[in-house]
């Protein structure tokens, strides 16, 4: 369960790499790079899925 935990939390740490890669290059050329910009909310989302992912598996290991 712990590992779940920390993987869960790994997904906003690659979000904010995205995003801080997205204005950087929007700094340097003008440009918005979408791609890193789709993928950074793809990892946000992950966030929230697994994070609810885990915690209704706590609760249905809780009741039994």
């Amino acid at each position: 369960m712990k590992y779940l935990s920390i993987f869960q939390y790994a997904y906003l740490i690659f979000a904010g790499l995205f995003l801080y890669n997205v204005w950087e290059t929007y700094n340097k050329t003008g440009a918005v790079n979408y791609p890193y910009l789709l993928l950074a909310g793809l990892a946000v989302f992950m966030f929230f899925f697994r994070r609810r992912f885990r915690q209704k598996f706590q609760d249905r290991n809780n009741k039994s």
